[in-house]
Protein backbone atom coordinates (compact mmCIF):
# COMPACT_ATOMS: atom_id res chain seq x y z
CA UNK A 1 0.00 0.00 0.00
CA UNK A 2 1.38 3.38 -1.02
CA UNK A 3 1.00 6.18 1.55
CA UNK A 4 1.74 9.89 1.46
CA UNK A 5 2.48 12.22 4.34
CA UNK A 6 0.77 15.60 4.48
CA UNK A 7 3.83 17.57 3.49
CA UNK A 8 4.29 15.46 0.35
CA UNK A 9 0.65 15.97 -0.59
CA UNK A 10 0.92 19.73 -0.07
CA UNK A 11 3.86 19.79 -2.44
CA UNK A 12 1.64 18.30 -5.11
CA UNK A 13 3.26 14.89 -4.89
CA UNK A 14 0.01 12.96 -5.24
CA UNK A 15 -0.04 11.54 -8.73
CA UNK A 16 -3.37 12.86 -9.98
CA UNK A 17 -4.09 12.93 -13.71
CA UNK A 18 -3.45 16.26 -15.38
CA UNK A 19 -4.91 17.75 -18.51
CA UNK A 20 -1.66 19.22 -19.74
CA UNK A 21 -0.23 17.33 -22.68
CA UNK A 22 3.31 16.11 -22.17
CA UNK A 23 4.36 17.87 -25.36
CA UNK A 24 2.65 21.16 -24.49
CA UNK A 25 5.09 23.74 -23.14
CA UNK A 26 4.16 25.72 -20.05
CA UNK A 27 2.81 28.26 -20.15
CA UNK A 28 0.96 28.28 -23.44
CA UNK A 29 -2.39 29.67 -22.27
CA UNK A 30 -3.57 32.60 -20.10
CA UNK A 31 -3.35 32.09 -16.33
CA UNK A 32 -6.09 32.85 -13.80
CA UNK A 33 -4.64 34.43 -10.67
CA UNK A 34 -7.42 34.00 -8.11
CA UNK A 35 -7.68 36.54 -5.29
CA UNK A 36 -10.07 35.14 -2.67
CA UNK A 37 -10.92 38.61 -1.33
CA UNK A 38 -12.63 41.72 -2.78
CA UNK A 39 -10.85 44.49 -4.70
CA UNK A 40 -8.99 46.89 -2.43
CA UNK A 41 -7.95 44.26 0.11
CA UNK A 42 -4.28 43.64 0.83
CA UNK A 43 -4.59 40.24 -0.84
CA UNK A 44 -5.95 41.96 -3.95
CA UNK A 45 -3.11 44.48 -4.03
CA UNK A 46 -0.53 41.71 -3.73
CA UNK A 47 -2.33 39.63 -6.38
CA UNK A 48 -2.28 42.45 -8.92
CA UNK A 49 1.37 43.29 -8.28
CA UNK A 50 2.52 39.70 -8.69
CA UNK A 51 0.21 38.96 -11.62
CA UNK A 52 1.78 41.81 -13.59
CA UNK A 53 5.25 40.64 -12.64
CA UNK A 54 4.54 37.04 -13.65
CA UNK A 55 2.96 38.08 -16.93
CA UNK A 56 6.16 39.90 -17.90
CA UNK A 57 8.21 36.79 -17.12
CA UNK A 58 5.94 34.03 -18.44
CA UNK A 59 4.88 35.70 -21.68
CA UNK A 60 1.15 34.96 -21.33
CA UNK A 61 -1.70 37.00 -19.82
CA UNK A 62 -1.98 36.57 -16.05
CA UNK A 63 -5.44 37.83 -15.07
CA UNK A 64 -6.54 38.54 -11.50
CA UNK A 65 -9.97 37.14 -10.73
CA UNK A 66 -11.65 38.12 -7.45
CA UNK A 67 -13.66 35.29 -5.91
CA UNK A 68 -14.45 36.55 -2.43
CA UNK A 69 -16.44 35.05 0.40
CA UNK A 70 -16.26 33.00 3.59
CA UNK A 71 -12.95 34.45 4.78
CA UNK A 72 -11.23 33.55 1.51
CA UNK A 73 -12.58 30.00 1.42
CA UNK A 74 -14.73 30.51 -1.70
CA UNK A 75 -11.77 31.38 -3.91
CA UNK A 76 -9.57 28.73 -2.33
CA UNK A 77 -12.15 26.03 -2.99
CA UNK A 78 -12.50 27.15 -6.61
CA UNK A 79 -8.76 26.69 -7.15
CA UNK A 80 -8.67 23.39 -5.26
CA UNK A 81 -11.31 22.03 -7.64
CA UNK A 82 -9.62 23.38 -10.79
CA UNK A 83 -7.54 21.43 -13.28
CA UNK A 84 -3.96 20.94 -12.04
CA UNK A 85 -2.30 22.33 -15.14
CA UNK A 86 -0.83 25.58 -13.80
CA UNK A 87 -3.43 27.85 -15.41
CA UNK A 88 -5.45 28.47 -12.23
CA UNK A 89 -3.51 29.77 -9.24
CA UNK A 90 -4.46 30.99 -5.75
CA UNK A 91 -3.03 33.96 -3.90
CA UNK A 92 -3.63 32.48 -0.47
CA UNK A 93 -3.04 33.83 3.00
CA UNK A 94 -2.68 32.44 6.48
CA UNK A 95 -6.41 33.08 6.92
CA UNK A 96 -7.89 30.81 4.28
CA UNK A 97 -5.34 28.01 4.64
CA UNK A 98 -4.56 27.89 8.35
CA UNK A 99 -7.54 29.53 10.10
CA UNK A 100 -10.83 29.21 8.18
CA UNK A 101 -10.58 25.42 7.70
CA UNK A 102 -10.69 24.99 11.49
CA UNK A 103 -13.92 26.98 11.79
CA UNK A 104 -16.20 25.01 9.49
CA UNK A 105 -16.50 22.94 6.35
CA UNK A 106 -14.77 25.04 3.70
CA UNK A 107 -14.85 22.29 1.09
CA UNK A 108 -11.12 21.56 0.98
CA UNK A 109 -8.33 20.25 3.18
CA UNK A 110 -5.57 22.86 3.00
CA UNK A 111 -2.92 20.23 3.67
CA UNK A 112 -3.78 18.06 0.67
CA UNK A 113 -5.74 20.24 -1.76
CA UNK A 114 -2.92 22.49 -2.97
CA UNK A 115 0.60 22.44 -4.35
CA UNK A 116 2.77 25.09 -2.69
CA UNK A 117 4.62 27.34 -5.14
CA UNK A 118 6.13 30.54 -3.70
CA UNK A 119 5.68 33.25 -1.06
CA UNK A 120 5.31 36.99 -1.57
CA UNK A 121 6.63 37.48 1.95
CA UNK A 122 5.78 37.98 5.58
CA UNK A 123 3.19 40.62 6.32
CA UNK A 124 3.43 43.39 8.87
CA UNK A 125 0.24 44.62 10.51
CA UNK A 126 -0.78 47.57 12.64
CA UNK A 127 -2.91 47.50 15.75
CA UNK A 128 -4.89 50.63 14.91
CA UNK A 129 -7.80 52.37 16.64
CA UNK A 130 -10.23 55.15 15.86
CA UNK A 131 -8.75 58.41 17.24
CA UNK A 132 -11.88 59.02 19.30
CA UNK A 133 -11.01 56.03 21.47
CA UNK A 134 -9.24 57.47 24.54
CA UNK A 135 -6.13 55.30 24.25
CA UNK A 136 -2.64 56.07 22.93
CA UNK A 137 -0.79 52.87 23.75
CA UNK A 138 -1.36 49.14 23.94
CA UNK A 139 -1.27 49.36 27.72
CA UNK A 140 -4.01 52.01 27.70
CA UNK A 141 -6.09 49.89 25.31
CA UNK A 142 -5.83 46.95 27.69
CA UNK A 143 -6.78 49.11 30.66
CA UNK A 144 -9.73 50.59 28.75
CA UNK A 145 -10.95 47.15 27.73
CA UNK A 146 -10.83 45.87 31.28
CA UNK A 147 -12.61 48.95 32.61
CA UNK A 148 -15.32 48.70 29.95
CA UNK A 149 -16.15 44.98 29.64
CA UNK A 150 -17.90 44.10 26.39
CA UNK A 151 -17.71 47.65 25.03
CA UNK A 152 -14.80 47.25 22.61
CA UNK A 153 -15.22 45.71 19.18
CA UNK A 154 -12.78 44.94 16.42
CA UNK A 155 -13.23 44.74 12.66
CA UNK A 156 -11.75 42.10 10.38
CA UNK A 157 -11.84 40.91 6.78
CA UNK A 158 -14.21 38.12 7.78
CA UNK A 159 -14.68 35.08 9.95
CA UNK A 160 -11.52 33.02 9.71
CA UNK A 161 -9.32 35.90 8.60
CA UNK A 162 -5.99 36.69 10.22
CA UNK A 163 -7.52 39.84 11.71
CA UNK A 164 -10.24 37.75 13.35
CA UNK A 165 -7.73 35.51 15.12
CA UNK A 166 -5.40 38.36 16.05
CA UNK A 167 -8.22 40.38 17.60
CA UNK A 168 -9.21 37.40 19.71
CA UNK A 169 -5.60 36.80 20.71
CA UNK A 170 -5.14 40.45 21.68
CA UNK A 171 -8.25 40.41 23.86
CA UNK A 172 -7.11 37.15 25.44
CA UNK A 173 -3.61 38.49 26.13
CA UNK A 174 -5.03 41.67 27.66
CA UNK A 175 -7.75 39.81 29.57
CA UNK A 176 -10.57 41.95 28.25
CA UNK A 177 -13.69 41.28 26.17
CA UNK A 178 -13.96 42.40 22.55
CA UNK A 179 -16.72 41.74 20.05
CA UNK A 180 -15.65 40.54 16.59
CA UNK A 181 -17.31 42.37 13.68
CA UNK A 182 -16.59 40.57 10.37
CA UNK A 183 -16.75 42.35 7.00
CA UNK A 184 -16.56 41.04 3.41
CA UNK A 185 -12.95 42.15 3.02
CA UNK A 186 -10.36 44.29 4.74
CA UNK A 187 -11.16 47.53 2.88
CA UNK A 188 -14.73 47.90 4.26
CA UNK A 189 -13.49 46.73 7.66
CA UNK A 190 -10.91 49.51 7.74
CA UNK A 191 -13.55 52.04 6.65
CA UNK A 192 -15.72 51.01 9.60
CA UNK A 193 -12.89 51.87 12.00
CA UNK A 194 -12.25 55.20 10.26
CA UNK A 195 -15.93 56.15 10.59
CA UNK A 196 -16.01 55.04 14.22
CA UNK A 197 -18.52 52.23 13.73
CA UNK A 198 -15.80 49.88 14.99
CA UNK A 199 -13.06 50.63 17.49
CA UNK A 200 -9.97 48.82 16.25
CA UNK A 201 -8.45 46.59 13.60
CA UNK A 202 -5.27 44.57 13.16
CA UNK A 203 -4.34 44.57 9.49
CA UNK A 204 -1.74 46.06 7.11
CA UNK A 205 -4.50 47.88 5.21
CA UNK A 206 -4.79 50.36 8.08
CA UNK A 207 -1.36 51.81 7.21
CA UNK A 208 -2.49 54.60 4.82
CA UNK A 209 -5.20 55.61 7.28
CA UNK A 210 -2.60 55.87 10.05
CA UNK A 211 -0.31 57.94 7.81
CA UNK A 212 -3.23 60.26 7.02
CA UNK A 213 -4.05 60.43 10.77
CA UNK A 214 -7.50 58.96 10.22
CA UNK A 215 -6.50 56.14 12.58
CA UNK A 216 -4.05 55.91 15.48
CA UNK A 217 -1.53 53.07 15.54
CA UNK A 218 -0.59 51.55 18.87
CA UNK A 219 1.90 48.87 17.77
CA UNK A 220 3.03 46.76 14.84
CA UNK A 221 2.97 43.01 14.38
CA UNK A 222 5.98 41.46 12.69
CA UNK A 223 9.38 39.97 13.32
CA UNK A 224 10.84 43.46 13.66
CA UNK A 225 9.74 47.08 13.37
CA UNK A 226 8.01 48.05 10.15
CA UNK A 227 10.34 50.42 8.32
CA UNK A 228 7.35 52.56 7.29
CA UNK A 229 6.71 53.24 11.00
CA UNK A 230 10.17 53.06 12.60
CA UNK A 231 9.14 54.83 15.81
CA UNK A 232 6.25 52.46 16.48
CA UNK A 233 7.10 49.55 18.83
CA UNK A 234 6.26 45.99 17.94
CA UNK A 235 3.68 44.22 20.06
CA UNK A 236 6.43 41.77 21.06
CA UNK A 237 8.50 44.67 22.45
CA UNK A 238 5.52 45.44 24.63
CA UNK A 239 5.26 41.84 25.80
CA UNK A 240 2.36 40.81 23.55
CA UNK A 241 2.15 38.33 20.69
CA UNK A 242 5.48 36.54 20.95
CA UNK A 243 3.73 33.16 20.92
CA UNK A 244 0.93 34.01 18.51
CA UNK A 245 0.52 31.53 15.64
CA UNK A 246 -0.22 32.18 11.96
CA UNK A 247 1.99 35.12 11.23
CA UNK A 248 0.78 37.08 8.25
CA UNK A 249 1.90 35.88 4.83
CA UNK A 250 0.67 35.82 1.25
CA UNK A 251 1.68 33.00 -1.04
CA UNK A 252 0.97 31.32 -4.37
CA UNK A 253 -0.60 27.87 -4.66
CA UNK A 254 -1.88 25.61 -7.43
CA UNK A 255 -4.27 22.64 -7.27
CA UNK A 256 -2.77 19.44 -5.89
CA UNK A 257 -1.38 17.24 -8.63
CA UNK A 258 0.15 20.11 -10.59
CA UNK A 259 3.31 18.71 -12.25
CA UNK A 260 6.53 19.50 -10.42
CA UNK A 261 8.00 20.99 -13.60
CA UNK A 262 5.23 23.61 -13.63
CA UNK A 263 5.63 24.29 -9.89
CA UNK A 264 9.37 24.82 -10.42
CA UNK A 265 8.79 27.13 -13.40
CA UNK A 266 6.33 29.27 -11.44
CA UNK A 267 8.54 29.36 -8.36
CA UNK A 268 11.52 30.56 -10.41
CA UNK A 269 9.48 33.30 -12.11
CA UNK A 270 7.91 34.41 -8.83
CA UNK A 271 11.20 34.60 -6.94
CA UNK A 272 12.82 36.39 -9.85
CA UNK A 273 10.06 39.00 -9.63
CA UNK A 274 10.70 39.49 -5.90
CA UNK A 275 14.27 40.47 -6.74
CA UNK A 276 13.06 43.34 -8.93
CA UNK A 277 13.31 46.63 -7.05
CA UNK A 278 9.96 47.95 -8.29
CA UNK A 279 8.08 44.79 -7.30
CA UNK A 280 9.76 44.60 -3.90
CA UNK A 281 8.98 48.27 -3.23
CA UNK A 282 5.31 47.76 -4.10
CA UNK A 283 5.04 44.78 -1.75
CA UNK A 284 6.69 46.75 1.05
CA UNK A 285 4.09 49.50 0.57
CA UNK A 286 1.43 46.86 1.23
CA UNK A 287 3.17 45.84 4.44
CA UNK A 288 5.12 42.81 3.23
CA UNK A 289 8.73 41.86 3.72
CA UNK A 290 9.57 39.99 0.51
CA UNK A 291 11.63 36.85 1.09
CA UNK A 292 12.00 34.23 -1.68
CA UNK A 293 11.48 30.66 -0.51
CA UNK A 294 11.19 27.21 -2.08
CA UNK A 295 7.97 25.22 -2.48
CA UNK A 296 9.24 22.84 0.20
CA UNK A 297 9.75 25.67 2.69
CA UNK A 298 6.29 27.08 1.98
CA UNK A 299 4.66 23.67 2.36
CA UNK A 300 6.35 23.14 5.71
CA UNK A 301 5.19 26.60 6.86
CA UNK A 302 1.57 25.82 6.04
CA UNK A 303 1.68 22.52 7.93
CA UNK A 304 3.25 24.15 11.01
CA UNK A 305 0.93 27.18 11.01
CA UNK A 306 -2.16 25.02 10.50
CA UNK A 307 -1.32 22.95 13.58
CA UNK A 308 -0.41 25.92 15.79
CA UNK A 309 -3.48 27.88 14.72
CA UNK A 310 -5.78 25.00 15.47
CA UNK A 311 -4.43 24.80 19.00
CA UNK A 312 -4.93 28.55 19.51
CA UNK A 313 -8.49 28.50 18.17
CA UNK A 314 -9.45 25.64 20.44
CA UNK A 315 -7.86 27.37 23.44
CA UNK A 316 -9.86 30.51 22.66
CA UNK A 317 -13.02 28.43 22.16
CA UNK A 318 -13.38 29.77 18.61
CA UNK A 319 -13.15 26.36 16.94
Amino acid sequence: MITFDRRTLLLGGLALPTVARASEPFPSRPIRYVCPFPPGATNDNVSRTMARALQARLGVPVVVENRAGAGGAVGARFVAESRPDGTTLLNASAGNLTIAPHLGNVGYDPLIAFAAIASAGESYSLIAVNPSLPVRSLRELTAYGRANPGRLNYASAGIGSAGHLRGALLADAGRFEAVHVPFPGSAPAATSVVTGDCHLMIDPITAPHVTAERLRALATLGEDRWDAFPDLPTAAELGVGRDWPAGGWFALFAPAGTPQSIVARLNAAFNDALAEAEVAAALRRFGLRPVPISPEELAARVVADHAATGQALRRLSIA
